[in-house]
């Protein structure tokens, strides 16, 4: 039995450094501080003290740009993520429409907007049945689909809560020592229940015809099914073929070596799945990872998906998958028959909380939601110069405010700490990941999304997480954080 006076383990974040590349500024403060001051000296030299005074609006549009932040950037680090969002707009790239055409379709061709217009559900064999993979051309990446399930965490008792919760370490840690696999996705959605897998079951299990308990049944299926929102989870593993290259030319070379190689890495993650109770219950074939991106962007194609459907799975032709319409707003995305609103992480809880800190975010109630946690492993000796640099930085930093006679700021003391902490891990042998997390709010009207959106912000404060909505990024953010291809990219 399992020892119910067991402490269930506790999670605590390290603090994020907002600290620049150099003197505290990042690179976009970094090229415009030294463009300008070298301008200065060349008008110095050239003109003299009067010519600088000439140009002195320019050197305060410069400093506004560097010093006036906004969300917890500057103005100057908004240039590129604005210029890009006002190109879009400007060459009519902020909407994207489906367009049936004449001409052959290349196979397997998932036809998404944005930067996923090239990815390619491709499979090892003839059988439409297997475990097919997104490859991504650009990236160079092969990316497998699981469908995953696992008891309620909350109603474990701690002691099973804690082998859990390690399990899940180990097995992040053993992905990350592969070297090979770029990304690591865990994405949990709720889906609106069409109500059709309830009635199929009912309908060849039920036994309407018993007298007062059959018709009692038959009406709650009816009435039940439709309002339910049922949970889905997925994990994508990303190949990176660029570093397994070595293993796909032993094992035959181009994508059937890469297939080999994928087959033995999911192998192992399932493995690890299991010791940390999960369940792996099929890995997606070509249908079924249309189907999961096809009803992230309508989902109210749900019950079409799965009407046909012996097994109760949706499944649909990847040449469908994309939307029929995407609209980009400046803070909203809008897609066929829903609108989002996509979060970003911005800080996880610093003190100490339950490893089940997350489970009021994850269930609000009436609310339709993607949460995604993208790991993306570090290489050692990445690692461990990334750690070496931030202190040397903390350092530099105090020793200037030192020299100017400034207080110490408590800030840098427990970055510093946070940053001994990773760095002792490290030479323990802890694997190493970057942990981005992504959350979409998805509602039928803007009323709704409004209203959905106060609610997960408020989920959010009770959790101990710091949400905030990304401006000017929804689309590459709705593609990160809604559809199970573990991209990194904003």
């Amino acid at each position: 039995m399992s020892d119910l006076s067991v402490a269930p383990i506790t999670v605590k974040f390290p603090h994020r450094s907002r600290r620049g590349i150099l003197l505290g500024l990042s690179l976009p403060q970094l090229l415009l501080v030294s463009s300008a001051l070298a301008l200065l000296l060349a008008t110095l030299v050239s003109t003299g003290l009067l010519g600088a005074i000439v140009l002195a609006p320019l050197w305060a549009a410069v400093a506004a740009l560097v010093l006036i932040r906004r969300r917890g950037r500057s103005l100057i680090d908004w240039a590129p993520i604005v210029l890009r969002y006002a190109h879009r707009h400007s060459t009519g790239q902020s909407m994207w429409f489906a367009r049936p055409v004449t001409r052959p379709r290349q196979d397997g061709l998932l036809h998404l907007p944005g930067t996923a217009a090239s990815l390619r559900v491709v499979t090892p064999g003839d059988s439409a049945n297997q475990a097919a993979a997104v490859h991504d051309p650009h990236q160079q990446t092969l990316t497998a689909v699981a469908r995953v399930s696992s008891r309620a965490f909350v109603l474990l008792d701690p002691a099973t809560q804690n082998q859990h919760v390690s399990g899940w370490g180990r097995a992040l840690a053993g992905i990350a020592r592969t070297g090979h696999v770029a990304t690591v996705q865990v994405l949990e959605r709720t889906v609106p229940d069409s109500g059709d897998t309830l009635a199929r079951h009912w309908a060849r299990n039920g036994r309407p015809d018993t007298p007062v308990a059959g018709q009692i049944y038959s009406e709650l299926v009816a009435a039940a099914g439709p309002a339910a929102a049922p949970h889905e989870t997925y994990i994508a593993i990303s190949l990176d073929l660029k570093a397994a290259r070595r293993l796909i030319s032993q094992a035959g070379g181009g994508l059937p070596g890469a297939f080999t190689v994928m087959e033995q890495t999911t192998a192992s993650v399932a493995q690890a799945a299991r010791n940390a109770g999960l369940m792996i219950t099929g890995w997606l074939n070509a249908g079924e990872i249309a189907a999961v991106i096809r009803t992230a962007y309508d989902p109210k194609a749900l019950s079409a998906l799965q009407q046909w459907s012996e097994t109760g799975r949706a499944a649909a032709d990847p040449a469908a998958a994309g939307p029929v319409v995407q609209v980009e707003e400046r803070d909203r995305l809008a897609t066929d028959s829903a609108r989002h609103v996509t979060y970003w992480v911005e800080n996880w809880p610093r003190t100490e909380t339950n490893a089940g800190f997350l489970h009021g975010l994850l269930f609000s109630a009436g609310v339709r939601r993607s949460l995604s946690l993208i790991y993306v492993p570090q290489g050692f000796e990445s690692a461990l110069r990334d750690v070496q640099r931030r202190k040397a930085a903390i350092i530099a930093d105090a020793a200037e405010r030192a020299r100017r006679g400034q207080v110490d700021a408590e800030a840098d003391s427990i970055e510093y700490a946070d940053a001994k902490q990773r760095e002792r891990q490290l030479i323990a042998g802890h694997a190493d990941v970057a942990l981005t997390g992504l959350v979409t709010v998805t509602a039928e009207t803007d009323a709704q999304l409004d209203a959905a959106c106060a609610t997960i912000e408020t989920a959010a404060v009770s959790a101990g997480v710091d949400l905030r909505r990304l401006i000017y990024q929804q689309p590459a953010a709705f593609t990160a954080a809604a559809l199970p291809l573990a991209r990194t990219t904003l």
